[in-house]
């Protein structure tokens, strides 16, 4: 039979199954490329001396990694079939936390370890309340997207806390470069290279596409979905430390106003990269590649001096067009 079935030991879809979803997905990176090589096209046609540059392919690739490193945790979570609107004030909180006068005397190692922590556990409290709390997941991160960012103007004061020089180090990752590329561009490329193996090649990544897919059947199969459920959102949390610490070495602070609408673009990114909305179905390469179009999108706009509202109203509507593709192409396969 060419119905698809569960692996009761890992929630393994077959080959029938497997080779759809992938036929799919390399249809929608071609078109991805396809978008992306327009993309590069207008930047070279409208602002050649600016846009085909080494410094402003830096400066792209600099801003895609803060926002890429949560779109990696945001793409597991809805594969699983979540959703994170928290992201970006769980990682204006680490950043804050992690700058204090008290966590910055430790040095830096330390401040590393306390934005990770913190953006981890701030996952894990998701995790907890929509798993075992049975909170529907806008809810709970919507609550947390609100508390986070309150207590990040407490504990800040609403200011900005600069690193002191003797941590300058943890700057270093943005000024430092190698091969003309900073440090925090292959921190971001690390992290989705392990997104990839751990989607692609574990049986975490198996069972995050059978929780999102099926529930029931996930759980028919001996998956312990309200645990694989907390797991998935204490990995966006870590995300969004990992986030943390590269915003704190580009800007060298930590501020209760970083990550402002970051959900907005990573959860776009990822469906554009053709995640669906309902989980079961997504790729860490689309949700890249869906990353790539919005930055480039950003670049363009600032180096043609257009308004920022404008750029807002541009990335909602390539939202609306990429859920309705999404809901055609669903129809389109329906039996």
């Amino acid at each position: 039979m060419s119905e698809p079935t569960t692996d009761r030991a890992a929630g393994k879809t077959t080959a029938p199954a497997l080779s759809s979803i992938r036929g799919v997905s390399e249809m929608r990176h071609l078109g991805l490329l396809g978008a992306l090589a327009l993309l590069i096209v207008v930047g070279l046609v409208t602002r050649p001396e600016n846009f085909a540059t080494t410094s402003n392919l830096v400066s792209i690739l600099s801003l895609a990694a803060t926002i890429g490193v949560i779109t990696v945790g945001a793409t597991f979570v809805i594969i699983g079939g979540g959703i994170d609107l928290s992201v970006g004030a769980v990682m204006a909180l680490a950043s804050v936390w992690a700058t204090t006068l008290a966590t910055q005397s430790y040095g830096p190692v330390v401040m590393v370890i306390c934005a990770v922590l913190v953006g981890t556990g701030a996952g894990l409290v998701n995790g907890l309340l929509i798993s075992y709390g049975r909170l529907v997941p806008f809810i709970a991160t919507l609550a947390m997207l609100v508390a986070a960012r309150g207590l990040a103007q407490r504990m800040s004061d609403r200011k900005t806390q600069l690193i002191q020089s003797e941590n300058s180090v943890l700057v270093e990752l943005s000024t430092t470069r190698l091969l003309g590329i900073p440090l925090l561009v292959y921190i971001f490329a690390l992290v989705v290279i392990l997104g990839w193996i751990v989607l692609n090649r574990t049986t975490f990544g198996r069972r995050t596409y059978a929780v999102g897919g099926n529930p029931e059947a996930a759980r028919l199969a001996g998956i312990d979905v309200r645990r694989h459920t907390m797991l998935l959102y204490a990995l966006s949390g870590l995300c969004c430390g990992i986030a943390a610490v590269i915003i704190m070495a580009r800007t060298t602070t930590g501020s209760s106003t970083h990550g402002d609408l970051y959900e907005l673009d990573a959860i776009a990114a990822v469906i554009i990269g053709g995640t669906l909305l309902t989980g079961g179905r997504g790729t860490i390469v689309g949700s890249i590649l869906g990353l790539l179009i919005f930055t480039l999108i950003t670049n363009l706009f600032i180096l043609n001096g257009l308004n920022t509202s404008d750029q807002l109203i541009a990335k909602g509507l390539i939202i609306v067009v990429a859920v309705l593709l999404q809901r055609r192409n669903l129809k389109e396969r329906a039996p």
